[in-house]
């Protein structure tokens, strides 16, 4: 069972993740942020990834170490899930709109980390979520997992649309990457 859970625990957060990359999209979040909480959830309700999350961070600062940190563990946790990587289908691409806003997100479960982030948001914040802490988590998930991954706002004006639909492009995207497709590791090299 590709499965993981990820304790951290620094003077700024204190996180639990668990992940079951089979699972059916059942979510629990918890980070204090109710934005961040909401996309969270349908990250993990579009990929039909199973996740747990608790974080308590320092929020009398503002979001940014609850959000890259619970990037880091999550990214963690799906590295470690993933195991060696053998059977996957590795790749992802999703379109995804929301009313007005489009996203698109292309990613290789390849071990080599990279983040292409190309969005522009109207506002600071969405709630109590600042909207520059979306390239934030992405990279720190990214860095964490070993994905490259791509994300690109074709257009939309809400930013609450834009972000959610950053958020789902990257769940459809790793729903088929995870994907168990054959035996081996798809890579020349024999490993990724």
């Amino acid at each position: 069972m590709r499965t993981a859970e990820i304790k951290r625990k620094t003077k700024e957060t204190d996180i639990e993740v668990f992940v079951k990359l089979d699972g059916e999209g059942k979510v629990s979040v918890n980070t204090g942020i109710g934005f961040f909480d909401h996309i969270l959830t349908a990250l993990g309700v579009h990929s039909g990834i199973d996740m747990d999350v608790e974080c308590t961070g320092d929020l009398y600062v503002d979001g940014h170490h609850t959000v890259e940190d619970v990037g880091i563990c999550l990214g963690k946790a799906f590295a470690e899930a993933l195991g060696d990587k053998a059977g996957i289908a590795r790749y992802g691409s999703a379109f995804v709109p929301m009313d007005e806003a489009l996203a698109f997100c292309s990613l290789d479960i390849s071990g080599r980390p990279f983040l292409a982030f190309n969005a522009e948001f109207h506002d600071d914040r969405i709630g109590q979520y600042d909207t520059c802490l979306t390239e934030e988590f992405f990279r720190a998930f990214a860095f964490n997992s070993g994905i490259t991954l791509h994300i690109r706002e074709e257009y939309g004006k809400n930013d609450h649309h834009i972000a959610e639909a950053m958020y789902k492009a990257v769940a459809h995207a790793l729903k088929d990457a995870v994907k168990i497709t054959g035996t081996g590791v798809l890579s020349t090299k024999g490993v990724l």
